[in-house]
């Protein structure tokens, strides 16, 4: 991502950086925990919101600030950032008597869920009304990457914002690529998203052949991790998968999300995506039989069998 120091200095002092640095997180589940605690870090005053303020508990103990809504971290932040489940909820959030209403004048908005581009620039738009400064910067990485700071994240904006951003980007992520206008960042995120889809299938069925072929399996990741077949995918989630850990570091549910969002994205462009369907079938497989809640992993329980 390419910076002008000398313009993210004026952008910061226009947002009343010159001293301590204020940033609103909504969301504080799987992902939105990891990337708070490396603001925190990264020298960050937090103040969060969660339905469920329970899930704040930890993050409180360590520094963060309560507070009782969007509204209220929209009033009291430089910067926010949203981490939410479903486009639904980045909608709420924002429209409903929440961050559009309440945030001050050039306070920078930052949605870093997977949601609708279509939804991004309408956002955008609202913002720009209200003299607000909004990107769509969704994630790539899961739970690891949250909780190490090496997310890739993908931005949608104008340049000048992204730009003005890259120190609250660089305190979560390792891979920072400015996309283009309004929307960029989320069809990127789509993108990124059908090459997941198609790989989950290959990585379940590439483990499950190994394992019954009798194989020992640990040195089946040896050989072919670091081929041509090697992907994040297989290197993290195989693991889990020959471990038999499904816990979520990415919901079965967020996924078919994200699935049918990039299945309505490519139809409106003329796009066949049968990879793409498949995953989903499978996926929404797995949620019927109460899979919902486990990681994106536990689709390797549609290929092996003791």
């Amino acid at each position: 991502m390419v910076r002008n120091g000398r313009k993210v200095e004026k952008a910061w002092k226009r947002v009343g950086f010159m001293g301590e640095k204020v940033v609103g997180f909504i969301g504080t589940g799987v992902m939105g925990r990891g990337m708070i605690r490396n603001l925190m870090k990264a020298g960050f005053k937090l103040y969060v919101y969660n339905r469920t303020k329970g899930k704040t508990d930890e993050l409180l103990a360590e520094g963060a600030v309560w507070k009782e809504s969007p509204a209220a971290i929209a009033e009291a932040a430089d910067v926010v950032i949203t981490m939410v489940g479903y486009p639904k909820d980045v909608e709420s959030v924002y429209f409903d008597n929440g961050i559009l209403d309440h945030a001050k004048p050039g306070t920078y908005l930052i949605d870093m869920t997977t949601s609708s581009p279509q939804l991004a620039e309408k956002i955008s738009d609202a913002a720009k009304e209200k003299g607000l400064r909004s990107l769509d910067a969704p994630v790539s990485g899961g739970d690891v990457g949250a909780e190490n700071g090496t997310l890739s994240i993908m931005i949608g904006g104008e340049k000048e914002d992204a730009e003005a951003m890259a120190p609250v980007f660089q305190a979560m992520g390792k891979k920072i690529v400015y996309q283009g206008k309004a929307g960029s960042g989320q069809h990127t995120k789509m993108a990124n998203q059908i090459a997941i889809a198609s790989n989950m299938i290959g990585v379940a069925e590439a483990l499950s052949y190994a394992k019954h072929a009798g194989l020992n399996t640990d040195k089946v990741m040896e050989s072919i991790e670091t081929g041509a077949a090697g992907s994040w995918s297989l290197s993290n989630l195989g693991r889990r998968m020959l471990k038999g850990d499904f816990e979520p570091g990415f919901y079965i549910k967020h996924l078919i999300k994200d699935e049918r969002i990039a299945l309505e994205s490519a139809k409106s462009m003329g796009l066949d995506t049968p990879g793409l369907a498949l995953s989903k079938k499978i996926y929404d497989e797995l949620a019927k039989a109460g899979e919902e809640n486990s990681g994106t992993q536990a689709i390797y329980k549609k290929y092996w069998k003791e």
